[in-house]
Order: C-alpha cells, then structure tokens, then sequence
C-alpha cells in the first residue's frame, strides 16, 4: 500500500515547494516594491536616466503593480493576471533598466548583477505563470 501513496506525498511535497516558492519570489518583490516607494526621488531619477518616458508617473506606477502583484503573488489571489503582471515588469525592466552592455564601466557590474538578478526571477515568474495557467 506503500507504494499507492508515494504519488500523493511526492505531489503533496510538489505543492508545498511550489507554494514555498511562490511565497518567497512574491514577498521579495512586493518588499523591493516598498523600499521603491520610500525613495521614490531616487526611483524616479534612476528611470529618467535610462529613459523612461514620463518617470515621475511611470515609476510609483511600477512600484505599486509590483507590490501588489508580488502579494497577490504570495498569496496566489488572482494568479494569473499576478503573475502575468509580474513577467511583464521584469522583462521590460531587466532589459531595459539594467542594460549592462551599454553601462559606464562604473556602473557595469551592478547592472550586470541587477540583471541576472532580474532575469532568475524572470524564470521563476514564468514557471509561474505556466502553473497559474493549468
């Protein structure tokens, strides 16, 4: 009888990893979300240099669809409209905010980091989003 329950528990550790998962990617970017907003100057200055067209609304608006995606996220509450949100902002940001390629040799490492950063939570979402899906 063994045997019949290992599908179950193998599924069963299936969801409470999926569900570890989602909780953490959604919780660390719903908190990158907030430490936006408490210095939302900078946050605004930092999308005007990689040209962003109208930062000081496009900013805050990018900051608030992460904080609340990113805890829908967590708490799996609209998935697929969270997730779908969540795939959208790190593929434009990742390759558009954190182009280390065309980065000052000041500045290239940390967009480098930045976007390799950007582009594992990419695939997390992605699986993600596969799941929100099924």
């Amino acid at each position: 009888m063994a045997a019949a329950d290992e599908p179950s528990d193998t599924t069963d550790q299936r969801r409470s990893l999926s569900r570890l998962g989602r909780v953490l990617l959604g919780l660390g970017l719903a908190l990158q979300a907030s430490e936006d907003f408490r210095d939302m100057d900078d946050t605004v200055e930092y999308a005007e240099s990689a040209g962003v067209p109208m930062p000081e609304v496009m900013a805050p608006f990018a900051s608030g669809m992460m904080l609340v995606s990113g805890v829908c996220l967590a708490f799996w509450r609209l998935p697929r409209l969270a997730t779908g949100a969540v795939v959208t902002f790190l593929t434009a940001v990742t390759f558009t905010m954190h182009d280390f390629w065309n980065a000052d040799e000041d500045d290239r490492d940390g967009e480098r980091m930045a976007f390799f950063g950007n582009l594992a939570m990419l695939g997390g979402a992605l699986v993600f989003l596969r799941e929100a899906f099924r």
